[in-house]
């Protein structure tokens, strides 16, 4: 069974600018240097309120840049002392290509009913 959640999804993918701070500020050796393809692979997915046109998630980007470049900054690390001393909007927009899907559909179901089953069919054999 399938249900469409009512969430839209901001996916963030890397720039170059956003490549450039990781090697100068993560990279300790030559080996640990990235490239941008690596880092695109494998890109960090956020819900949102839903949206119907493409321009209101963007406006919702907008609106929490700062909190989700933190939060990208933070998967790289947490320590703050590295990251830019200011975020700004324009920046955020020149370190990260924006890709929204203003639709979410969920195709495992709810698994919660089949767990509440499974337990409770463990805890009848027990008794």
């Amino acid at each position: 069974m399938f249900y469409v959640v009512e969430r839209s999804i901001v996916v963030l993918k890397p720039k170059q600018p956003f490549l450039e701070w990781i090697n100068l500020s993560l990279a300790t050796s030559n080996e640990t240097i990235l490239d941008l393809a690596s880092i695109r692979i494998d890109c960090n997915s956020y819900l949102i309120p839903e949206v119907n046109e493409i321009e209101d998630g963007v406006a919702y980007v907008d609106e929490f840049f700062e909190s989700l470049f933190q939060l990208e900054l933070a998967s790289w690390t947490e320590d703050q002392t590295l990251w830019p001393q200011e975020l700004t909007l324009k920046m955020f927009w020149e370190w990260f290509d924006v890709e929204i899907s203003p639709t979410l559909i969920d195709i495992a179901g709810d698994d919660t009913d089949d767990e509440s089953k499974l337990e409770s069919n463990n805890q009848d054999t027990i008794h």
